[in-house]
């Protein structure tokens, strides 16, 4: 008998010290200035990270040697409330068409000048069998929670 493997989503938040519409900047537009170096797919060390500033756009890297990863896409961009990468990115990390989970960003106003990001990235079941261990390793310390540190390091 087949089982379906549910697992529940990756949910993260942080809080910076700066507004809605500048913490959606930092994050979305300004990724390639604080986004890990370690976290990169291609073959070659990370030379930059992309994200097209529209619904659609294209979520990439860039290698030192000039070679392009597809990470996923852009499936709403909407500042500076809302962000929605398309991740495409199998268990192990390879650009697969096929395949799309999703990576929701939610920037919340906390008065003035703080603002809260939660990510989810959900849709866990569609990595298969393989659903639990992918959840592992972007929920731990060096997943997910890593990224959102850089960024706040970078808001600050």
């Amino acid at each position: 008998m087949n089982r379906t493997i549910h697992p529940a989503p990756v949910r993260r938040s942080v809080t910076v010290n700066v507004s809605q519409a500048r913490a959606f900047e930092v994050f979305a537009s300004g990724i390639n200035n604080w986004w890990p170096h370690s976290h990169h797919t291609g073959a070659s060390e990370l030379k930059s990270i992309t994200l097209e500033p529209r619904d659609g756009g294209r979520w990439f890297e860039t290698g030192v040697d000039g070679t392009e990863s597809e990470w996923g896409k852009v499936l709403v961009w909407a500042p500076p409330g809302r962000l929605v990468l398309g991740w495409q990115l199998s268990a192990d990390f390879k650009y697969d068409p096929d395949l799309i989970t999703e990576v929701e960003l939610r920037f919340i106003p906390e008065g003035e000048r703080q603002t809260r990001v939660e990510l989810e990235h959900r849709n866990l079941e569609r990595f298969g069998d393989k659903a639990e261990g992918v959840r592992e390793r972007i929920d731990a310390p060096r997943g997910w929670m890593a990224v959102l540190e850089a960024f706040a390091q970078s808001a600050t």
